[in-house]
């Protein structure tokens, strides 16, 4: 990855300052604050942009949103979210090749958090 080849996704926030802390918990830190947008990134290529949406989604089940996080050490970024992960496993292996876990940010959105197994 160069700094000028990347992606980031746009996440809706309802409560901004709850996104924030959750996402701190994952490892990302704020680089940019406008206000009702935020740039965050954890140093390392997670790069995510946080926009204050109060209001969307109405309920959690209608959040389309989901994130992919790849990641080395599994287990050290679920350590530090152990009591929201969504599977009572934790991290573990699934059928399509990959070790992970699962957990919802304050807004709704799956954030999935693996690796590919070797």
């Amino acid at each position: 990855m160069t700094e000028r080849h990347h992606a980031a996704a746009i996440v809706p926030a309802r409560d901004l300052e709850a996104s924030t802390a959750f996402y701190r918990r994952l490892g990302f830190e704020v680089v940019s604050d406008h206000g009702d947008y935020r740039l965050l990134d954890d140093g390392r290529g997670w790069r995510i942009h946080l926009r204050s949406t109060p209001g969307w989604p109405r309920r959690v089940e209608d959040n389309p949103l989901g994130l992919y996080l790849y990641v080395e050490d599994v287990d050290a970024v679920a350590d530090r979210v152990r009591d929201l992960i969504i599977e009572p496993q934790g991290p573990h292996a699934r059928i399509w090749g990959t070790y992970e876990f699962a957990v919802s940010d304050p807004s709704g959105a799956l954030v999935r958090i693996g690796r590919v197994l070797d």
